[in-house]
Parts: structure tokens; sequence; C-alpha cells
């Protein structure tokens, strides 16, 4: 399995998280998946709250939960970090874990573009906040303190890799 970590600066409007990287899987779903067959893989890996749609194009972030998204759809440009943040082309088959205060923003991307998404049990009263709104900023740095670490991977159902990335 193929994982890539960013670590994702505070940039003034969006404070991402100082402690967790966000990890991108590469190719782990085979393109015959369907999104009832990732919505399933997420619960029985402990994440749940699970949702069908796509990623939207303003920069924002979930400073009360951590998020899963899966790509099963065509691939599209993603921004993460905010304005500032790396541009990475998240294609079909690839899974990316959002630490709490992560922001992501879809930039471009056509066809049919299908996301699943979901977080750790407990944590699926996720949050909306913008980049755009310095608000939600101030109050955002104090929520993703106290966000917990998921009890298993989204992907392999154990502790491993996610677990040894964010260093729990």
């Amino acid at each position: 399995m193929q994982v890539e970590t960013f670590m994702l600066q505070d940039d003034g409007w969006v404070p991402n998280n100082p402690e967790l990287a966000l990890v991108l899987y590469r190719t782990v779903i085979p393109r015959e998946t369907v999104t009832e067959d990732v919505i399933e893989m997420f619960a029985r890996n402990g994440w749940r709250g699970a949702w069908v749609n796509g990623i939207f194009s303003y920069h924002h972030y979930h400073a009360r939960s951590h998020e899963v998204l899966a790509n099963v759809g065509t691939a599209v440009e993603v921004q993460f970090g905010g304005e500032k943040g790396p541009v990475v082309s998240f294609r079909p088959g690839d899974i990316v874990v959002i630490p709490a205060g992560g922001a992501h923003c879809r930039l471009s991307g056509s066809g049919r573009l299908t996301i699943v998404g979901a977080y750790p049990a407990g944590q699926e009263d996720w949050d909306l906040k913008r980049a755009d709104n310095p608000n939600d900023y101030q109050v955002a740095k104090t929520e993703i303190a106290r966000v917990k670490l998921p009890a298993r991977d989204p992907v392999t159902g154990s502790w491993a890799p996610l677990g040894e990335i964010w260093g729990g």
C-alpha cells in the first residue's frame, strides 16, 4: 500500500492540525468498488456517519472530527491546508484521512465525481467551518486540540498505518 503524508501549516485563516499529518492512501480501492462497499468497509473499521457526494469548491474544515474521503468516481484536483497548501490529484481508488482542522477544497474535476466520506465513531456530529470566516478560526483552534484519535485505521481496520503515522 502506497501512503503519502502531508503536514499542513496554520496559515492564519485555517488552523489545520499542528500535530497530525494528512494521510493519503493511493489506489487502495479496486475500480469495480461501489459506494456501498466503501461505506461497509468504513463502518466495519469503526468510521461512521457515512455520506456520498462530492467535495465543496471552497476551503473548509472540520474542527470537531477527523474525516476520511474515498474517491470512487473520477479524478479531481484537491487543495489541502488552505490557499497555500498542496494541490493533490485525488484519483479513483484513493482514500485520504484528513485530521481535524485540515482544510480541503475541490479545485477541478470532470465527469462523475463520487466521494464517500465518514468520521470516527463518536465524531459523527461534525462541524463545517470556512476558511473565509475569522470567527471560525479562533474557535477551531480550541476544538481541534480536544479531538481524540480514532480507534482504528479506516482502510485496514487495525491500528496501522494511521495510528503509527499519528503516533498515538
